[in-house]
C-alpha cells in the first residue's frame, strides 16, 4: 500500500483572507505538483482532505490535474486539522489496502510521517514544506518505510526528453 501525505500549498495569512484559501503561488505550486504526479500516473482510491479551505483547494487542484480515472472518491475527512492527533490516522491505514492520498496540515502530517515511520509522533523525521508529496509504503509485514519526497522547487518545468 502507498499512501501520499501532501501539506497544502501556499495560503494567503489570515490578515489577507480570513478563511485562507490558496495564495496565487501555491495554486501554481499545487498545479506543478499535481501535473508531476500525473506524469507518474500516480492513482490512488481515495483523495482524501482537511475541512480547511486551503487543505480543499490543494486537493482539487490535484484532482483536476491527475491523469482521468487516477481516483475513485475525492473527499473531506475528519482526523486532518492541524492539531488532530496522529494516531486516528495510524489506527485507520492498519485495516485499508488501497493507496490513498491524505492532504492536510504541519504538525498533523510530520506527527503522522514520524508515527509511521519509527513509531514516535514526536520525531520530525521528514521536513514538510508547502505542495510538498511525501510517499510512504507499507510492505507485507506492515513496516512503513519511504519511497520518495517531492517539493515543487525540484520540477523543472521542461519537456521530456525523448
Amino acid at each position: 500500500m502507498l499512501i501520499y501525505l501532501i501539506q497544502h500549498a501556499e495560503a494567503l495569512s489570515e490578515e489577507e483572507n480570513p478563511a485562507r484559501p490558496l495564495s496565487e503561488a501555491g495554486m501554481r505550486d499545487i498545479s506543478k505538483v499535481a501535473a508531476y504526479l500525473s506524469r507518474l500516473d500516480v492513482r490512488v482510491n481515495q483523495i482524501l482532505y482537511s475541512k480547511k479551505l486551503r487543505a480543499s483547494q490543494t486537493a482539487e487542484a490535484i484532482a483536476k490535474n491527475l491523469t482521468p480515472n487516477s481516483y475513485k472518491e475525492l473527499a473531506e475527512s475528519d482526523g486532518l486539522l492541524p492539531l488532530d492527533g496522529p494516531s486516528v490516522w495510524d489506527d485507520r491505514l492498519k485495516y485499508l489496502t488501497d493507496d490513498l492520498m491524505l492532504v492536510g496540515h504541519m504538525p498533523h502530517l510530520g506527527k503522522l510521517a514520524g508515527l509511521l515511520l519509527c513509531g514516535d509522533a514526536e520525531k520530525n523525521i521528514i521536513s514538510f514544506q508547502t505542495a510538498c508529496v511525501v510517499c510512504l509504503e507499507r510492505d507485507e509485514k506492515a513496516i512503513w518505510s519511504l519511497l520518495w519526497m517531492m517539493t515543487p522547487g525540484i520540477i523543472i518545468s521542461a519537456a521530456p526528453v525523448s
